[in-house]
Parts: structure tokens; C-alpha cells; sequence
């Protein structure tokens, strides 16, 4: 109890990362369907999008975009949502894409979610972390938000962080910085890995599992298709008298208040980092050295 007064004493005094310049827009703006367009409800501001014995369901940014940040309020499947998979994500094109990935993992009655992030750089994953949420996601929205720019990517809950993947090419890292991406989000079945390794199956009997959106946001240099991916880091990087705010000082870097958030939520929250699997990577990462030791 002592450490969720202390975390919740972080969050009151938490400083955001910006006030992101366009207002909440509706779906139909920035967003259409990809995959079975009949599984989607609009009631009002706010889209749900189910899943069934039929089809998941999912939709895309009609745009690319090369650095920023993304936001979306989410809802997640309340009550037995064992098997599901609920993602929101940001993707390139291609074997060799980059990728950004928010996935929520459903559970039993009564269980937590897991949230899994993931990144993936010139086609290649693999650096996978889960943490437990400190609040219950079923019962209200929640914001989930991905920044991005040439230092860092920062994956946020409620603008708290809650992973940092860094820019280490000094290190001989790759990092994802010139492939634009779209957004996008996904409920699907997946209860061959999802609940417990695969131990626990989706109960169809429960069907319907909906998950519920708003709050739409997207605040990042568009990239259009047309353009190759040179031309597209010119557009989105800062220069001369052009600055974007994702270059600022603020941005390239967490503060001193956020990076006690992260401390907090790695030492309380995690329940699992690649970075310390060393049945899986008897080596280290590259980029997972330092913490390892």
C-alpha cells in the first residue's frame, strides 16, 4: 500500500510530455477499417470493435506518419477475456519493418492483464517486456500513447512511462528512424500463446469480447506515400528555421521526474524484460548490456 501511495504521489506531480497541437478528432478522420468492417459499433465519440467465433477485427491511420506521438483512450474486454489479444500499434511495410507494439493480453475473471510491449527494428523483434497495469483496464478508459523521434521511442499509460527504447547506433544499434508508419489497432484470437503460455483457451460461450476506443490522437509529420523515405526524414526532421517539437530538449530524453516513473513501474510492475532471459539470449543484447550487469 505504501508504494502505490508513493506512485500515486509521482503521478499527481507528473509534468507531460506535450500538449499534443490537434484537438480530439473523430475515428472516421484519421482512422478506417481493414478488417471486418462489420465488428465495428460507433456509439457517439466512442468505437468498439469486437470479437467473435467469426473474425477479430482491426483499423489503420489513413496516413503514415514519421515521428510524434499517437494516443488513443482504450477500454479493454471486461470479465473473461482469457485468449484475447488486444493490440495498438504503430507499423512500416515489409520483411525489414519497424514496428512499435502495445499488446494487452486478456485473463481470467478476476486476473490481471498483461500488457506486452514490443519493438521491432529492420524486421526483427524479439525484445519483448510485460508488465501488470497498477489500475484495472476494463472499468474506465485509458490513455495509451506512443512518442517518437530520433533519440528515443517512449511507450506511456496515462502520459506515465512505462518503457524506453533508445537511440544506441553509437553503440552499433539499429534504430527505427527513417521508415514512416501507420497506426493501427487489432482484437483477435489468439489463445494458442496469449493466457498463460496457451494453458487457458478463449471460452466462446463469453462471445462477444469487445474492446471500446476514443480520444483519438495523432500529432506527427504525415508522410506521403509518393515520397522515398530520404526525402521523408528531410520533411520530419528539424532544421534551419524549421523545428518540430519532437526535437525540442524535452523531448529527446525522459526528466528527472519521468525517469523515477519508470524506475517505480520496472521495479513494481514488470513481470518480464528480454533484456534478463538468458535462457533465451545467453548473450546479452546489445542494447541490453548495462542492465543486465
Amino acid at each position: 500500500m505504501a508504494k502505490m501511495h508513493l506512485f500515486l504521489l509521482l503521478l499527481t506531480g507528473f509534468t507531460a510530455f506535450c500538449s499534443a497541437s490537434n484537438a480530439n478528432v473523430s475515428f472516421d478522420q484519421l482512422f478506417q477499417p481493414y478488417w471486418a468492417p462489420d465488428h465495428f459499433v460507433h456509439e457517439g465519440q466512442v468505437l468498439k470493435m469486437k470479437l467473435d467465433n467469426s473474425s477479430g477485427a482491426g483499423f489503420a491511420s489513413k496516413s503514415k506518419y514519421l515521428y510524434g506521438k499517437v494516443s488513443m483512450g482504450i477500454k479493454l474486454v471486461e470479465g473473461d477475456s482469457a485468449g484475447t489479444v488486444t493490440a495498438f500499434y504503430m507499423s512500416s511495410d515489409g520483411p525489414t519493418h519497424n514496428e512499435f507494439d502495445f499488446e494487452f493480453l486478456g485473463n481470467t475473471t478476476g486476473e490481471p492483464y498483461l500488457v506486452q510491449t514490443n519493438v521491432y527494428v529492420n524486421g526483427v523483434g524479439s525484445r519483448e517486456q510485460r508488465l501488470k497495469l497498477w489500475f484495472d483496464p476494463t472499468k474506465d478508459f485509458h490513455t495509451y500513447s506512443i512518442l517518437w523521434n530520433q533519440r528515443q521511442v517512449v511507450f506511456m499509460v496515462d502520459e506515465t512511462p512505462v518503457r524506453v527504447h533508445s537511440n544506441l547506433e553509437h553503440k552499433g544499434v539499429p534504430f527505427p528512424k527513417d521508415q514512416a508508419m501507420g497506426v493501427y489497432s487489432s482484437i483477435w484470437n489468439a489463445d494458442d500463446w496469449a493466457t498463460q503460455g496457451g494453458r487457458v483457451k478463449t471460452n466462446w460461450t463469453h462471445q462477444p469480447f469487445v474492446a471500446s476506443y476514443r480520444d483519438f490522437k495523432i500529432d506527427g509529420c504525415e508522410c506521403p506515400d509518393v515520397l522515398a523515405a530520404a526525402d521523408n526524414m528531410k520533411r520530419c526532421s528539424s532544421g534551419g528555421d524549421r523545428r518540430f517539437w519532437w526535437d525540442e530538449k524535452g523531448m529527446t530524453e525522459l526528466s528527472v521526474h519521468q525517469s523515477h516513473q519508470l524506475v517505480w513501474v520496472r521495479a513494481n510492475l514488470m513481470v518480464y524484460d528480454y533484456c534478463f532471459d538468458s535462457a533465451r539470449s545467453p548473450a546479452a543484447p546489445a542494447e541490453c548490456e548495462r542492465r543486465r550487469h
